[in-house]
């Protein structure tokens, strides 16, 4: 009798071992099936290297994660992305943290006039600053990684050679970039890009703030004739990719180890696009013959003297609700030096 219960235990033993062998082998070889929204459309350079990112993450998953695609806000539109990610709408979403004013009030410092001198540093200087500060406004989604535009520049109908004349000048702006507009003494005008062409063609505005991609991407270039340098106060405009916690959780260990190395190499490839983005568009208004305007130091001195006003408000606001805004924003300069 005991030699028969010893023998019963062994082989239960054995069993549960090959039950453990079989669920492990099991998991590792379940397949899932994400979707992605992107509020680009599916033209843009941005969603192409979106796209690449999750063809990369399939690859290297040996298929086992499939990734479907939405561009052009069809899952989500632009200002939802996020929100639809959280309720799990979307598996990953893509847009831009402004779209959703004062949901992510720490992460606004990040779009804030620091003299950004391209795209690549503004999104390593994105990335660091969101691994280092681990926002509660983040908490509730995976982040997989941020990426960020190359400098809003003035692109102008009329010559602009001092801070002085730019006073009194209607500019296209939005959010942050309006409030830019407003310190440097002119009036902002908001729009979307869709309609900024004929507001300039028809002398609505006279000037744009945006990334010099823009002249480019939206023909722009076509209907100014000055492209002045105010990379002194570049600004930038910080956009997000991030998965829903319930999705991220439900993947194996070795999955989540592939999506975070593809992540990792795909910060700079993003970065890299946005500049390329930027030649692109500073070639086409060169081939258009619009002049380039260089301002001197010491106007490029006023331009940054004039944003005091935009970074108080926002240590004020933060602090306000208990965020560390002057910290932040003492370190996002830091990494720009």
């Amino acid at each position: 009798m005991k030699r028969c219960l010893v023998l019963l235990i062994a082989v239960l033993i054995v069993l549960s071992g090959c039950s453990k062998t079989e669920t492990e082998n099991s998991a590792e070889k379940e397949s899932y099936e994400l979707n992605y929204a992107v509020f680009f459309p599916a033209t843009h350079l941005q969603a192409q290297t979106a796209e690449a990112w999750a063809r990369e993450v399939e690859e290297r998953s040996g298929g086992r994660i499939r990734i479907t695609m939405f561009h052009g806000g069809t899952l989500s539109n632009a200002a939802q992305t996020y929100e639809a990610v959280v309720s799990g709408v979307a598996d990953i979403g893509m847009s831009v943290f402004a779209y959703t004013r004062g949901r992510f009030p720490l992460l606004e410092g990040l779009d804030l006039p620091v003299g950004y001198p391209d795209g690549l540093t503004a999104t390593r200087v994105a990335n660091e600053m969101v691994k280092k500060y681990q926002p509660e406004e983040l908490s509730d989604v995976h982040v997989i990684y941020l990426h960020a535009h190359g400098p809003g520049i003035l692109a102008s109908k009329k010559s602009v050679r001092s801070v002085d004349e730019i006073a009194n000048m209607k500019i296209r702006a939005t959010g942050l970039s309006a409030k830019i507009v407003t310190a440097l003494g002119a009036t902002p005008v908001s729009m979307s890009q869709g309609d900024t062409y004929e507001a300039l063609q028809k002398g609505v505005v006279d000037a744009t703030f945006c990334p010099i991609e823009t002249l480019k991407g939206w023909k722009q270039g076509e209907v100014i004739d000055y492209v002045v340098d105010t990379r002194a106060i570049g600004y930038t405009t910080a956009m997000f990719s991030v998965m829903n916690k319930n999705t991220w959780n439900s993947l194996p260990e070795d999955l989540q180890a592939v999506i975070n190395e593809v992540s990792d190499e795909w910060i700079d490839r993003h970065g890299e696009a946005w500049d390329q983005s930027d030649r692109e568009g500073e070639a086409f208004v060169k081939e258009l013959g619009k002049e380039f305007v260089d301002l001197p130091e010491s106007e490029q001195s006023a331009l940054v003297a004039a944003m005091d006003p935009i970074y108080a408000e926002y240590i004020r606001s933060t602090e306000e609700k208990g965020l560390p805004g002057e910290a932040f924003l003492k370190d996002l300069l830091a990494l720009l030096k």
